[in-house]
């Protein structure tokens, strides 16, 4: 099977994360796209999080009506801090042998030099890095470092990068969709509507879960 490997905070999960996965399965012809909710984000480390019990049952209940969509439990049951390069370990030793596609977005490719052992992250599977909202940049690797752009070759024929070890490195342009988990937060923190930006089941959690409330959302809600 031809799977990929979605991971993110998710806090909450919306209609961007879900479009983003469905446009890069739909673009691969991927067989199943796994969501990986992190434990501890690494670069969100000593910032509040939602807990990981709650972000994980919003993934499940957002994807749960798309039969290529799955969930993986894999970070928020390891212990500690949740480096993507133990993520990758962990399926490139499955007994099932799939074929792996790591996605992430523009931004976080070109500062994944500063991810731990980045350089072994890119024998273990392929990458789909995809476009950020509203960026007309055509070059990927621009203000990444000599260090990440010495590590890949162009394909002129295929129109991709392969890595020294055989494995691929491809850019998906997205429809630009420019929801933020963070203004999701703050809205409903302000006690604003996130109709639309959400699914509807992780809208009613949400608000039946009391998530991301701030004095003034509960004070309108008294």
């Amino acid at each position: 099977m031809k799977i990929g490997l979605y991971g993110g905070t998710f806090d909450p999960i919306h209609w961007g994360h879900l479009r983003s996965a469905e446009e890069v399965r739909e673009a691969f012809a991927l067989d199943r796209v796994l969501f990986i909710p992190a434990s501890t984000p690494p670069h969100k480390r000593g910032q509040a999080i939602t807990p990981a019990r709650h972000r994980l049952a919003m993934v499940r209940l957002a994807v749960a009506r798309h039969r290529a969509f799955a969930v993986s439990t894999v970070e928020i049951e390891r212990a500690g801090v949740s480096y993507t390069i133990d993520t990758l370990r962990h399926f490139a030793r499955s007994a099932e042998k799939h074929t792996y596609y790591f996605i992430l977005g523009l931004d976080a490719f070109r500062e994944i030099d500063s991810w731990k052992d980045f350089r072994e992250l890119f024998p273990l599977c392929n990458f789909i890095v995809t476009s950020r909202p509203g960026s007309r940049d055509s070059n990927p690797f621009r203000g990444t470092s000599v260090a990440l752009r010495r590590l890949f070759c162009y394909d002129s024929r295929r129109r991709l990068y392969r890595h020294r070890s055989g494995t691929q490195l491809f850019f998906l342009k997205l429809t630009d969709l420019a929801i933020s988990a963070s203004a999701i937060r703050e809205k409903v923190r302000r006690g604003q509507s996130i109709r639309y930006l959400v699914p509807l089941e992780v809208e009613a959690y949400i608000e039946k879960n009391g998530l991301y409330r701030g004095p003034r959302a509960e004070k309108r809600s008294s």
